[in-house]
């Protein structure tokens, strides 16, 4: 039952307000400055000026917002730029954590341009708004405190007017009793003559007179003045404070919009900020800590083995100088191990894994590596190689292309010569030309390379240990005359540099990417120079290969480069390989002197025909 009646008490007391201020809103709608503070004209100018104060200074809070959002996104900006990967950073792109922490970056910077674009359309929109209300306003003011001031202006010397009228009647009113008293006095006064009874008649009658033009006057200014007082009070005034009045609610309601306004515009960008929010939630939620951990593993694997067990060496049956030799082979090889697995990135001043690979130690990439990664343990040297070959393969697919639309050009104008000289095309096609064969040969040197790697298998031990056993093994060169042998690699342990595809040459014209003194059966060379030069990547017994077809010469070839045959125009010879992508083409043409001449010729210098 209070439960009821305490509801029932609050629902009327809302209403009773309610109505309340429904009453006030009309009773505001029907009330005015001009009719009920007619007489407050002073508090009112000065009312109207405090408004004005507190619209600037309401300006002035947002111009110092404004410079706080400024300076906040500036920050913001800033912090972003400092904490930005730097370049010896990028390779740790692949983390998932590195990942996220960039997209943090990225949203922070996105939320800075979003404070920006609050901190722009401020000072554009609200603050631009109040400063010309505030300006407009004081104008408007001014003007009405001066139609005001001259208005009262007006009554004032209205009111002097009928105040100096009303002294003077009172003067001549004084001055006209007086000239009555004395003419009664001079008329009952039988001593004075008439005439001068007469004059004091007749200056009493001009008194009279003047007292009576001067109640006129009084009259008429009196009239005048409460005329002018009712038009002041009722019309002149209170149009002027009405002004001042409406020009009061626009300042008030100017607040009242600039203050949404300004709400409406950290509004817009509400959502987007919320959007920079999840945007930072999604990249923490992106973070794998087991694929980072993955990706650890396949950063820094080197492929080798954990060392074997160390045996046990009985000093009783050992050389001392063996055992000695053994001990450190053994400290040599864990050495080695441990930096291959735990610290790859510092191997670029290595000789070569396992020392069996031979390189030019001028050969080095732009960070410091040798040309063929051999620096690196396997799994990484792998990794390396099929990063360049993919980069090599999109440089020839991008150069082709490039090739191809000069070919276009070129027939275009041919065709049509008003179009272009097809002359002008001829350089840069040859130059293309000339890009595109160096890569090909890059390529297939960086394919060779990765399938010495591939083939190369994984440590046991350590690369000490396998290259000790290499050096105690041999290996298999090939004759110019197609036969293979066994050499048995003696002497000191040296680099092969000599057959090192690092150090081939890179002519156009080679098209080996070796230094191979001569192929099978081309007679040229030594079995001692090719066992001492010879490229491991022609370390396989290779059989004579058949022939698949039959070129003939378009142009005339001459022979620069080791591994290549001279053929002249119109020559017919027998195709033994055809292109593998590097613009040479490997023939073969009968020699009456040592039976076979083989080597390389550019395709494009030849008309091929291939058998079914």
């Amino acid at each position: 039952m209070l439960a009821l009646l305490a509801s029932g008490s609050s629902r009327s007391s809302s209403n009773n307000k309610l109505a309340e201020s429904e009453n006030s809103a009309q009773n505001s709608n029907n009330m005015s400055w001009g009719t009920e503070l007619w007489d407050q004209n002073e508090n009112l100018a000065i009312h109207t000026n405090r408004g004005i104060d507190a619209l600037d200074k309401f300006a002035n809070f947002l111009r110092d917002r404004v410079a706080i959002e400024t300076e906040y996104a500036g920050k913001l900006r800033r912090l972003v730029k400092n904490y930005q990967p730097k370049k010896k950073e990028e390779e740790d792109n692949e983390f998932t954590s590195v990942q996220a922490f960039r997209n943090l970056l990225k949203e922070v910077g996105d939320l800075a341009g979003q404070r920006e674009v609050v901190s722009e359309s401020l000072q554009l929109q609200i603050i631009a708004g109040v400063t010309l209300l505030s300006k407009t306003l004081r104008e408007e003011r001014k003007k009405c405190l001066s139609d005001g001031a001259t208005l009262q202006q007006n009554l004032t010397t209205q009111l002097s007017s009928l105040d100096r009228a009303k002294r003077n009647y009172e003067k001549a009113y004084r001055d006209s009793e007086k000239a009555v008293d004395s003419y009664k006095r001079a008329d009952m006064d039988l001593n004075l003559s008439r005439a001068e009874v007469e004059r004091y008649k007749n200056v009493m009658t001009s008194k009279i007179q003047q007292s009576d033009d001067a109640k006129n006057e009084y009259a008429n200014q009196l009239q005048k003045t409460n005329n002018l007082q009712q038009q002041h009070y009722s019309m002149l005034l209170p149009s002027v404070l009405n002004r001042l009045q409406e020009l009061d609610e626009k300042r008030t309601r100017g607040f009242r919009e600039f203050i949404v306004g300004a709400a409406d515009v950290e509004s817009s960008v509400a959502p987007i900020i919320a959007r920079c929010m999840e945007g930072i939630v999604k990249a923490g939620e992106s973070i794998n800590e087991k694929e980072d951990t993955f990706k650890v593993i396949e950063r820094y694997q080197s492929g080798f083995t954990p060392p074997r067990d160390i045996p046990f060496e009985d000093l009783s049956k050992c050389d001392p100088d063996s055992v000695q030799d053994s001990h450190y082979s053994n400290s040599t090889s864990n050495h080695l191990t441990i930096r291959g697995t735990m610290s790859a990135n510092k191997l670029k001043k290595r000789v070569g894994i396992f020392n069996i690979f031979g390189s030019n130690k001028n050969s080095l990439t732009a960070d410091g590596q040798k040309e063929d990664f051999s620096d690196l343990p396997p799994n990484q040297r792998r990794k390396k190689l099929q990063a360049k070959i993919a980069e090599l393969t999109q440089n020839i697919a991008q150069e082709t292309k490039a090739r191809d639309g000069l070919m276009k050009m070129k027939i275009v104008y041919e065709a049509n010569s008003s179009l272009g000289n097809p002359m002008t095309v001829e350089g840069q096609l040859n130059e293309s030309e000339h890009k595109l064969e160096k890569l090909k040969v890059d390529l297939k040197k960086y394919q060779g390379f990765l399938e010495k790697a591939s083939q190369v298998p994984t440590a046991t031990s350590s690369p000490q240990a396998s290259r000790n056993q290499l050096q105690n093994g041999h290996r298999t060169s090939r004759h110019s005359n197609g036969s293979a042998d066994d050499h048995h690699d003696d002497g000191d342990d040296q680099p092969d540099d000599a057959g090192s595809l690092s150090s081939s040459s890179a002519s156009p014209e080679s098209g080996l990417g070796t230094s191979h003194t001569s192929l099978p059966g081309s007679g040229q060379g030594s079995a001692n120079e090719n066992a001492i030069g010879e490229d491991t990547y022609y370390e396989t017994e290779v059989e004579t290969l058949n022939p698949v077809g039959k070129c003939r010469a378009l142009y005339p070839f001459e022979a620069s480069s080791e591994g290549s045959i001279p053929m002249s125009e119109g020559e017919e010879l027998q195709v033994i390989e055809i292109d593998q992508g590097d613009g040479w083409t490997r023939v073969r043409r009968e020699n009456n002197s040592n039976g076979w001449d083989e080597g390389f010729v550019p395709t494009s210098y030849i008309e091929i025909t291939l058998y079914a």
